[in-house]
């Protein structure tokens, strides 16, 4: 499934970014590019197992299976962008709700 040649990443978070993408863990917003979680318990499941099976080199299993649920706990399940656009931001973006 998963590509057995791999690009070379400057950061521990770029290659985190691509299994999330290549799993179909995360999507990227069509209109604003903001990465989104596609909330797919599976596809989570999966990314931690490709950290902890195929790490990028110099970076320890668990260092690697780390790093994938640190990016995830960072994506939101919207856009940003697309929440104010539309005023569904129920004040999580600094609107005054009150």
């Amino acid at each position: 499934m998963f590509r057995e040649r791999r690009l070379a990443y400057r950061t521990i978070e770029g290659w985190v970014r691509s299994v999330l993408l290549e799993v179909g863990t995360i999507r990227e917003c069509e209109e604003h590019g903001w990465m989104q979680d596609r909330t797919d318990p599976h596809a989570h499941h999966r990314a931690i197992e490709i950290a902890r099976e195929m790490p990028p080199p110099g970076v320890s299993l668990e260092a690697a299976a780390i790093a994938v649920a640190e990016v995830l706990d960072g994506i939101g399940d919207t856009c940003p962008e697309c929440c104010r656009k539309t005023g569904t931001d129920d004040g999580l973006f600094g609107s005054d709700s009150a």
